[in-house]
């Protein structure tokens, strides 16, 4: 009974993995019209300054009062519809923030300026809004708002796929989280194996910052999406070892002149702001463990000249970053849970599981000095554990003590955070 229920286990993983990677339908088991969602609420509680010159100033904010938030992430709804004859629709909506479509943020890179942020439909994203065309499970052609699977944390964003209350750190700062644009997707599976080839709209330069890299690449503050430059994504999967899951992925597009208006003059048709992404990911589920992990690395060309591209010196423009962006980035991570549950039978029969995890990674999004200009606080290891106690399959219970470490001259920076986060189908 051990056995197979371990078996079980490892299929079940599996199958999770692949249809994060897919699309809002294959979780619905094949019915017609399907609706679900996922969603989390958080509770934080930072022992460190929230200052705005904390890193400018460390010394002066040492010993800074602790500060709490609650947050709703993300509250996303999944709407899905077989047409007959190979023929689907998806699409996904996600609340971020409980967003309102207006904030007011206090921007760091500003000198701690208030600003009033008014994003694309606000903090109300589409995330997700295709048709699809399914030849055969070999070749599937999608057109229209899809996710970019690059990286582990774009491929499984779902808050079940990972063990931390927030999504892990490293990757979603330096790349779109999730990301996602519209364009076109081939993507199919073979034995054992799946593949997707995505042709998209390059991303925006003038978005880049010191901090995220290209995190607000797709971004737009227009009623549409540029498409002066274009972009590719790949990526490759492979499930040969049971409860194994390996992908390799990728990104290449041009950048720099990728707005509104085309400036037909200076920076913006002398250079390309070539972005190229590579990334490594796995995840494990076997034994009563879950293991996954991730290697990012990222490379931005002409990035000396992104400071005076035409819309980030135009003081009326909506991109006002004065600092300089970094050539590369990188963001590893790995996670390991074990299932202590798995241990008691009268809770592994009703399926119930606590697992113990611990987390580490490192990233930076400026890992290369732009004309010798440094922002030191930028590089970050991070460390968590914690436990995730499902009570149900489709509900996680997470609470974690995590810290951040800094380089010596700054502050370390830990948490407490504890958060309910659950996925699924309703209909």
């Amino acid at each position: 009974m051990y056995i197979l229920l371990a078996m079980l286990g490892m299929a079940t993983a599996t199958q999770a993995q692949e249809s994060a990677a897919d699309s809002v339908l294959q979780h619905a088991g094949g019915r017609r019209l399907s609706v679900g969602g996922y969603g989390e609420i958080n509770f934080s509680r930072n022992f460190y300054s929230d200052h705005v010159s904390r890193y400018s100033q460390p010394e002066e904010h040492r010993n800074d009062p602790s500060h709490g938030r609650f947050d709703i992430p993300h509250a996303v709804i999944y709407l899905g519809y077989d047409f007959g004859q190979g023929w689907t629709f998806g699409t996904e909506i996600e609340f971020e923030h409980g967003g309102n479509g207006l904030a007011y943020e206090k921007e760091d890179e500003e000198g701690g300026e208030w600003e009033q942020e008014v994003e694309k439909g606000g903090e109300v994203e589409l995330e997700q809004f295709w048709l699809q065309k399914s030849f055969s499970k070999a070749l599937n052609l999608r057109v229209g708002h899809i996710v970019v699977p690059v990286g582990l944390n774009n491929a499984h964003h779902e808050p079940l796929n990972y063990f931390t209350v927030y999504r892990p750190e490293g990757e979603n700062t330096i790349m779109p989280s999730t990301w996602h644009q519209t364009g076109l997707s081939l993507w199919g599976r073979s034995g054992d194996f799946r593949y997707e080839a995505q042709f998209l709209a390059g991303l925006n330069a003038d978005n880049f910052t010191n901090v995220n890299w290209i995190k607000n690449g797709p971004k737009s503050p227009l009623e549409f999406d540029v498409a002066n430059k274009y972009g590719a994504a790949l990526r490759l999967d492979n499930y040969s070892v049971p409860g194994l899951r390996i992908g390799l992925s990728g990104y290449y597009g041009h950048s720099i002149g990728n707005s509104y208006p085309n400036n037909a003059a200076g920076v913006d048709a002398e250079y390309k702001g070539q972005v190229v992404v590579g990334a490594f990911d796995f995840t494990y589920k076997g034994h009563n463990w879950i293991v996954r992990g991730q290697a990012d690395y990222g490379y931005l060309g002409d990035a000396a000249q992104l400071k005076y591209v035409y819309n980030r010196l135009n003081s009326k423009s909506p991109y006002k970053h004065s600092a300089y962006v970094s050539k590369n980035a990188y963001a590893v991570g790995i996670e390991a849970g074990y299932d202590v549950f798995a241990h008691v039978r009268s809770l592994r029969d009703r399926q119930k599981q606590l697992y113990v995890f611990g987390r580490y990674e490192a990233y930076n999004p400026y890992a290369s000095q732009t004309k010798g200009t440094a922002y030191n606080y930028t590089a970050v290891k991070r460390m968590a554990f914690g436990v995730n106690y499902y009570p149900i399959r489709q509900v996680a219970v997470k609470a974690e003590y995590s810290k951040r470490l800094l380089k010596s001259i700054y502050n370390d920076e830990p948490s407490v955070n504890v958060s309910v986060a659950y996925e699924g189908f309703f209909k």
